[in-house]
């Protein structure tokens, strides 16, 4: 398929690699235009703004939060305005159930289709084609579509014709995700206190109960005091765990633990996380408990 990509930071680079791998004809655009050129050694055409990476017959865009997805959809030169009739618009990007609502009826009056396609999986499975795909939207689309979200990802999981849902699948998986973080991080303050070993836990502790990635990945980092490179930047789990919380809010559904984990994200960005893996918020409660590799020494060391 003739397919654009917009947006191409270590994720959407990743899934536009995955995408020439596959065989398909791919237009990449990128602000940072060498981010594109990149690209351009393995076969991808680079676009010069943003119209020219939609002149095919799908468009995915890739980008950091609702302002970023709005200033390339709406406008005389966005998405809206230059995709073909009957193309589709595939957004990968974590956003808010808002805005997801308001996409979905502005490609209606448009006479496009669009499909919200978000991933789990951080940058290296991205590169390697293995992410999940979480979609909803109408199932002509979802068809249409599934060449393109079968060469980045290892399943899709289709949530319903409604095209927020997706997203709210997105944000309460993110959410669960940075659930964990926090548990591992007070576990490990909690061990480490008493001097037991963190790595020798963490092998327990995936051997006896949590036989899975993100407790082996997760808690890695957290043992080790490593969160950079990041991976999955803090600030975006914050804009994550807030837009959970507004989409909680317009439902009326309590969160408790959601709006610790806000807390969390802000005083990690007090302590000038902005740089760090968002899983720097595991090392938050050995910071508490006045641990040696409390957050401040380990970030230090990381930029060092």
């Amino acid at each position: 398929m003739k397919v654009g990509v917009i947006g191409l930071g270590r994720m959407g680079g990743g899934m536009a690699a995955s995408l020439l791998k596959a065989g398909h004809e791919v237009t990449v655009y990128n602000r940072t235009r060498g981010k594109a050129e990149a690209l351009a050694a393995q076969g991808a055409k680079v676009a010069a703004n943003v119209a020219d990476a939609c002149r095919g017959e799908a468009v995915i865009t890739m980008l950091a939060n609702d302002r970023a997805v709005e200033d390339v959809v709406f406008g005389d030169g966005g998405v809206l305005a230059n995709l073909s009739p009957c193309a589709i618009h595939i957004s990968s990007s974590t956003i808010s159930v808002d805005l997801a609502e308001r996409l979905a009826a502005a490609h209606v009056e448009h006479g496009v289709r669009f499909l919200s396609a978000p991933v789990f999986g951080r940058p290296e499975v991205a590169a390697a084609g293995q992410l999940a795909v979480i979609a909803a939207g109408p199932s002509d689309a979802l068809d249409d579509a599934a060449p393109l979200l079968d060469a980045i990802g290892r399943k899709t999981s289709v949530v319903s014709d409604n095209a927020e849902d997706a997203n709210l699948v997105k944000l309460s998986g993110n959410f669960m995700l940075a659930s964990v973080i926090e548990s591992l991080g007070e576990a490990m303050a909690l061990i480490g206190k008493a001097g037991i070993d963190r790595r020798r836990y963490l092998d327990i502790l995936t051997s006896a109960l949590f036989d899975i990635p993100v407790y082996k990945n997760y808690g890695g980092m957290i043992a080790d005091g490593k969160f950079e490179p990041a991976g999955f930047a803090a600030p975006l789990g914050q804009k994550d765990i807030r837009l959970t919380l507004a989409a909680a809010e317009d439902l009326d559904v309590p969160m408790p633990l959601a709006s610790l984990l806000r807390d969390r994200f802000l005083a990690l960005m007090a302590h000038g996380g902005e740089r760090l893996d968002w899983s720097a918020i595991g090392g938050l409660a050995g910071a508490d408990a006045g641990e040696p590799r409390g957050l401040a020494e380990t970030s230090a060391a990381g930029r060092a």
